[in-house]
């Protein structure tokens, strides 16, 4: 699989985050968010079941169903696995197979399509039998609702265990990346080191994907902004300095500079852009449409000004 250099992350369509029915505008928003993503080149889009309490496929599907022949140019990708908070009852993880099974149908009808092109687990459920949910992918697959699978948030032995019960492949693992949420980098310096204890990345998933030609897709790959308008740290107002910097002295956006440290990685990491707005996801063209530029040097620089301190 691949999603090309960047995804469009499709949480921040559809309006509030609860039960209340979507509106014009938002369906106004989410078309003019989708053709500012593909005025740069992005194909890809990463929903999720539970985004907006599903507004956002829902609003999606609308987009696509007044955009004849769209369906055809893009790639569809969605995840299921999180019930969201109801009441008095606390969000819990589902990967029961019936389940994912009622969620594919549901969020088909949402996206108005036949079919989902990448169907994503999206957090690791503890009482999920590994074997009830491949018996339920490979029913969806062989149905033709679901093209290929993969997963959320999820360490190599999660993948291998489940990968073992799957004639098909499973073809990306999506995981929070960036210049600040650096513990999937972190993890592999740390070995023999005091500071690995407390790191909590699953060391060899990384290296784990890449052998096995899974896509390492990287949500928050801006860091919320950390470093292009809302610094609160010493180090994060140093590392905007220097995104900032090498942006002017490379002609591109620090929006770019961003994902292309994180594209620079040999892992082949492809960030996922999650602006609802028009103008900042436009920022990111460069990051869509051009190899990484940044050095050795530029790629470390970024790394140890974020990270504040020497590496061991």
């Amino acid at each position: 699989m691949s999603a090309g250099r960047l995804l469009y992350g499709c949480m921040g369509l559809g309006g509030t985050w609860d039960a209340e029915p979507y509106a014009a505008a938002d369906i106004a928003a989410a078309e003019a968010a989708v053709l500012a993503a593909l005025d740069i080149g992005i194909t890809a889009f990463d929903h999720a079941d539970i985004y907006r309490h599903g507004k956002a496929e829902a609003v999606f599907g609308e987009v696509l169903a007044r955009t004849p022949g769209l369906r055809e140019r893009i790639v569809v990708q969605t995840k299921c696995g999180i019930r969201l908070a109801d009441g008095e009852r606390p969000g819990i993880y589902d990967l029961r197979g019936r389940t994912i099974a009622r969620r594919v149908e549901e969020s088909l009808a949402r996206l108005r399509t036949d079919f989902i092109d990448v169907l994503l687990l999206h957090r690791p459920d503890p009482l999920a039998d590994p074997d009830d949910i491949a018996e339920a992918l490979t029913s969806l697959h062989r149905q033709g609702l679901v093209r290929r699978f993969g997963v959320s948030n999820m360490g190599a032995a999660q993948i291998g265990a489940l990968q073992a019960r799957l004639d098909v492949p499973l073809v990306a693992d999506q995981l929070e990346m960036s210049l600040q949420r650096r513990d999937w980098l972190e993890a592999g310096v740390l070995v023999n080191t005091r500071e690995a204890a407390t790191n909590g990345f699953p060391l060899g998933t990384l290296e784990f994907c890449r052998e096995n030609r899974m896509e390492l897709q990287a949500w928050g790959a801006l860091a919320q902004g950390r470093f292009t308008g809302r610094q609160e740290t010493p180090e994060e107002h140093a590392t905007a300095r220097l995104v900032a910097s090498l942006a002017d002295r490379k002609g591109t956006t620090p929006e770019s500079i961003l994902l292309w440290w994180l594209q620079r990685h040999p892992a082949r990491i492809v960030p996922v852009v999650g602006s609802a707005r028009p103008e900042r996801i436009r920022a990111c063209r460069d990051a869509a449409e051009r190899q990484p530029d940044l050095s050795h040097e530029e790629w470390y620089d970024l790394w140890l000004t974020a990270r504040g301190a020497p590496l061991p």
